[in-house]
């Protein structure tokens, strides 16, 4: 679990204005309603211990390992359908909601497990689950089997819930809390 140099200044993304939530979330949440009628409450990060990093690991491999990627076009004949794969079969929105799921029937807060909009390497739309800890932000992906730093993923963040209150979603912009390298020279 290294991150090199910066092990004792985590990098955090910079939260900027509400935004719109995407239409996947909303449609989820007239189908479950259950999941999304929540309060807002206090934001939590995790402690990152040993264990906490192993049942992070165990549970991405066994969710990449169950659902075989399918698109909602190919699985349900529309565009765009947020469900937990309860068939074995799903899309990268798919995945996280069952990761997150899993960690907060483990006891994790789900203040700290963060639905999150990225674009990918080829510029396409993706979903990812955010985890905040206090040694930053690690990301838990369908499309990468190892658990990375926010910053090593290669994405451009777009959006995600806000860790007050999981039915806002914010914007996402630069790093913060960045080491500052400055030449003399």
């Amino acid at each position: 679990m290294g991150n090199g140099g910066n092990a004792n200044r985590p990098v955090f993304a910079s939260v900027g204005e509400a935004t719109r939530a995407p239409i996947g979330w909303v449609d989820f949440c007239q189908e479950y309603r259950g999941e999304c009628n929540t309060r807002a409450s206090a934001p939590r990060d995790i402690v990152l211990t040993a264990k906490a990093w192993d049942d992070l690991i165990k549970v991405n491999n066994w969710v990449n390992d169950s659902i075989k990627p399918v698109t909602d076009i190919e699985h349900w004949g529309v565009v765009e359908r947020w469900n937990f794969g309860e068939d074995g079969y799903g899309d990268c929105e798919d995945y996280v909601l069952v990761k997150r799921r899993m960690l907060m029937q483990a006891g994790w807060p789900r203040e700290a497990l963060l639905i999150t909009v990225v674009r990918d390497k080829k510029g396409d739309g993706h979903a990812v689950l955010t985890v905040k800890t206090d040694r930053g932000e690690f990301v838990l992906d369908n499309q990468e089997a190892q658990i990375l730093p926010w910053t090593q993923t290669g994405y451009k963040f777009v959006k995600r819930q806000s860790q007050a209150d999981q039915n806002t979603w914010v914007s996402l912009g630069e790093p913060r809390n960045a080491p500052a390298t400055v030449s003399a020279r």
